[in-house]
């Protein structure tokens, strides 16, 4: 026996059931990017502590890769992930300052990558979790006429002062790396 008016329920579950799997299937990709994104010089942060406003703030990091947080002092972040700077944080508040600390990190702004040569908009650019180089070129306005589209070269912003590595179009650009489009000679 077949019934029709199951139908349109079972789509309309199927649907959702769809769509739930999408949306966790995307905040994974979203926390797993943050899980492995390392803090760096031009990272705008926010640290909130809930219920403590004296401890909430927003900053920039800046070139030492320290941060003067109240109570606890100087602290190296540079090279941490959000996770790692949180878990920081809170350790260092519990006990002695508060019981039970609830404190969230999280990137406000991600430092810049740069792209320079044979490109319409050559300059820094915010970076943003999941790009790849073509995103990267698309945003500095594409290629020149001039441009060698096959010859891209990358150098990653954690590998600073090494020679660029030729990469695809399809592979990632992170936060601090700095592109270069030669011209081509033919």
């Amino acid at each position: 026996m077949h019934h029709p008016a199951r139908l349109p329920v079972f789509a309309a579950l199927l649907g959702v059931t769809l769509l739930v799997g999408l949306l966790a299937g995307s905040r994974a990709l979203a926390q797993s990017d943050a899980g492995t994104y390392k803090l760096g010089p031009g990272d705008q942060i926010i640290i909130t502590v809930f219920g403590e406003d004296d401890l909430s703030m927003t900053f920039r990091l800046s070139d030492t890769g320290m941060l003067n947080y109240p109570l606890l002092g100087e602290l190296k972040i540079e090279g941490l992930s959000v996770a790692e700077l949180e878990q920081l944080i809170t350790q260092g508040l519990k006990g002695p300052y508060l019981v039970n600390p609830d404190v969230t990190v999280s990137i406000g702004e991600y430092r810049s990558f740069f792209v320079n040569g044979e490109v319409r908009k050559p300059g820094g650019y915010p970076y943003q979790p999941g790009l790849t180089l073509e995103k990267a070129l698309a945003l500095a306005g594409g290629f020149t006429e001039r441009a060698s589209r096959g010859k891209v070269d990358v150098v990653r912003g954690s590998e600073p002062g090494t020679k660029g590595q030729r990469i695809k179009l399809s592979e990632p650009v992170f936060a601090g790396d700095v592109i270069t489009v030669p011209q081509s000679f033919f």
